[in-house]
């Protein structure tokens, strides 16, 4: 299922953050956003989920969610979200407790074994690493079949190593599975390496800057190093300006 945005603006109070933002995010791609701090992007994932309504403009939602789909979008949040009590297991089960589906334990079984924790099962969020945490989650939102993921900064909280091996995991998943996701983050090189295309923000109010396709997306070494030295110019601009203009 293929998300187009329309015109999106919104404000809190008297600040807008996000200003007339246009946006097509293809079926079986990886749109990454990236753009200095306060710029709107969490607020934007936000409103593509549905959990904001913008002030104005609007989210289109264009085709059918795949076949099965539970929620045509879900979330993958940099803090993880395990309920600390609840084995691997059982924080992806929680997300089909509100279904009555035949066979709920087979698609846990199923999704444990796409994203490769099915020996972890019965392990608690206190025994993991934050990578593994990190593919729980995961896990957790694939258990729903969703047309669309919606990941913020999902590996933030990762020490480089982990974060490295991780996105291993997830180009491996993207390879096998063609899912459609939204990607934020603050990190170029990890947007030049997972991304299909890079949405760059200004400054608030976000505005699209500038959308940089990807010649060879999903771990593709190619010319990685100039397409992030392009973004992180980009970048460099507008923290700049945002840097001036809190000056009195």
């Amino acid at each position: 299922m293929e998300l187009r945005v329309a015109g999106l603006t919104h404000r809190y109070g008297e600040t807008c953050v996000l200003d007339d933002v246009s946006l097509e995010i293809p079926a079986g791609r990886i749109v990454c956003v990236v753009g200095p701090s306060g710029c709107g992007k969490s607020t934007l994932l936000r409103m593509l989920g549905g959990l904001e309504r913008p002030a104005a403009g609007r989210v289109l939602q264009i085709g059918r969610p795949p076949e099965g789909s539970l929620n045509p979008l879900t979330y993958v949040f940099q803090d993880f979200a395990l309920l600390p009590w609840r084995d691997v297991a059982g924080n992806v089960r929680l997300v089909l407790e509100d279904h009555r589906l035949p066979n709920r334990e087979d698609v846990i079984a199923d999704v444990l074994a796409r994203t490769r924790l099915t020996e972890f099962a019965r392990a608690l969020p206190r025994q993991l690493s934050g990578g593994m945490k990190q593919r729980v989650a995961i896990a957790r939102a694939l258990a729903v079949r969703p047309a669309v993921m919606l990941m913020d900064e999902p590996l933030s909280a990762l020490d480089a190593q982990t974060r490295e091996l991780l996105m291993d995991d997830l180009i491996g998943l993207w390879m096998r599975e063609r899912f459609t996701a939204v990607y934020v983050t603050h990190n170029l090189a990890e947007a030049v390496r997972l991304g299909h295309r890079v949405v760059v923000l200004s400054r608030r109010p976000g505005r699209i800057r500038e959308i940089v396709e990807i010649d060879e997306p999903l771990g593709g070494r190619g010319a990685m190093e100039e397409v992030q030295a392009h973004l992180w110019g980009l970048m460099r601009d507008e923290a700049r300006a945002a840097d001036a203009e809190l000056v009195p």
